[in-house]
């Protein structure tokens, strides 16, 4: 079934535009009501957002759609994406939604949605919800009648909530004290309960991106923007660095001198512990096709099996969910650890690497460099909406041609985003040259095959 509004990680758009939308906003919440929603008394929304202008816009109208379909609305103001995982299920709620457009600049924005379980969506019911919101249907007959409209009311106490949550996840017996630790929060969710927990942890905290003013969400900081954080780590003499994004479902480290650390190298260092403890369920990783291959022949050296997913955290939480596994997580910071949680949570991954730290006596240079990885090459192509480059004779062939020069050497990859109108190339291989002339000659084929 064509999906006309849900990608790989919920709604998304730029803000004020369509699907992003307060009327689309209104119609998503009225859909979801009747789809996940008790219709009674008892029926209840969490709804949470990131720090962008529009985030005020869309939730009022998500507010107003679930309060007209009969569903109590709880406000949680500015938070992680993964609170509200676990805010949904702790408040018992059917439905938990997160405002928010991830790693993308204040211009856009999305819904994210989450089952009373905690986790995302899968396609069926997110196709169902669609097969709603433009339905007359919805708003001439599923209407709550006056006396059971919903209550809306704001959750005064949510980062509180959160900082004690991922307080939970550390040793009980450790602390951070000791560690210099620099944190840039993207100017968004995190901004007040990352650094808090790290204090209360009794790290020595200095915070970057905690001033958000509703446009420099990701703007030149966050997991995406790491230059300001890797000087900065640097010039404080700081043990380690920590970079979320916007919703802080993204964990990128940088190391005491400045070098970048990205999912696959905390992937690695996180199943080798965990497997050395012997916590690492089937001694199996979930990973996604865009993982190095240089992190899949770690894996391998070290007896520990590979299973790959599609791109996108939740596609990775469904292969984990299949095969019983704890831990998954994507090559651009996403890290998910079942025993903690139920998607991906910058913060939490952050705090198992620290303990890491803390035991190994190491410094973080010596212990976030586990595997070399193999060169590899990422480009975009962007195309105009409608359009299928990739359907194209030209392109076919060409990526024939690709895969018949990387043969036995290297790896291909390339798709059409989920989030935005790109079509994503990328290459690895021992040969850094190959790579590059494979990715710029496919590139090349495919934005004229665009227009």
């Amino acid at each position: 079934m064509t999906r006309k509004y849900f990608g790989t990680d919920g709604i998304r758009g730029r803000a004020n535009q369509h699907p992003m939308t307060a009327d689309i906003a209104l119609k998503v919440a009225m859909a979801t009501a009747r789809v996940l929603g008790k219709n009674s008394a008892h029926s209840r929304v969490v709804i949470g957002k990131d720090t962008r202008l529009s985030c005020y816009m869309l939730e009022q109208s998500l507010t107003a759609g679930f309060l007209a379909m009969g569903m109590d609305v709880v406000l949680t103001g500015p938070i992680p994406t993964p609170a509200i995982a676990v805010l949904t299920r702790s408040m018992r709620a059917d439905v938990g939604v997160m405002i928010s457009a991830s790693h993308n600049p204040f211009e856009d924005n999305g819904i994210k949605l989450f089952g009373a379980d905690g986790y995302k969506l899968p396609d069926a019911t997110e196709q169902d919800i669609e097969s709603w919101i433009d339905n007359p249907v919805l708003i001439n007959e599923g209407l709550a009648t006056p006396e059971k409209i919903g209550r809306a009311s704001r959750m005064d106490d949510a980062v509180g909530r959160m900082v004690e949550y991922a307080k939970g996840s550390f040793p009980r017996k450790q602390t951070l004290a000791g560690l210099k630790i620099v944190i840039d929060c993207a100017n968004g969710a995190a901004y007040k309960v990352a650094p808090q927990a790290l204090w209360e942890l009794e790290a020595k905290v200095i915070a970057m991106g905690v001033s958000p003013n509703g446009k420099n969400i990701n703007l030149d900081c966050g997991a995406t923007h790491t230059d300001a954080l890797q000087k900065r780590v640097v010039a404080e003499g700081a043990d380690i660095g920590i970079a979320l994004d916007g919703d802080a479902d993204r964990l990128i480290l940088v190391d005491e001198r400045g070098q970048r650390i990205d999912g696959d190298q905390i992937l690695a260092l996180l199943a080798t512990y965990m497997k050395a403890q012997g916590r690492l369920s089937y001694d199996t990783v979930v990973a996604t096709v865009m993982s190095n291959l240089g992190f899949e022949r770690y894996l391998k050296v070290n007896d520990i099996a590979l299973v790959r997913s599609a791109v996108g955290d939740r596609y990775v939480v469904e292969k984990m969910r299949e095969g019983g596994f704890n831990l998954g997580g994507e090559q651009s910071g996403h890290v998910v650890m079942s025993d903690f949680g139920t998607t991906g949570d910058g913060l939490m991954a952050a705090l198992q690497i620290l303990s890491v730290l803390k035991d190994s006596g190491k410094r973080a240079s010596e212990l976030l460099h586990v595997f070399t990885p193999v060169p590899q090459l990422l480009k975009n192509v962007r195309f105009d909406k409608g359009a299928k480059p990739l359907d194209k004779a030209e392109v076919q062939d060409a990526l024939k041609q690709a895969e018949t020069t990387l043969a036995h050497s290297g790896r291909l990859l390339v798709r059409a985003s989920g989030t935005e109108p790109l079509i994503r190339v990328m290459a690895e291989g021992d040969d850094p040259k190959m790579v590059e002339r494979v990715v710029d000659d496919l590139c090349d084929v495919i934005a004229k095959a665009a227009g």
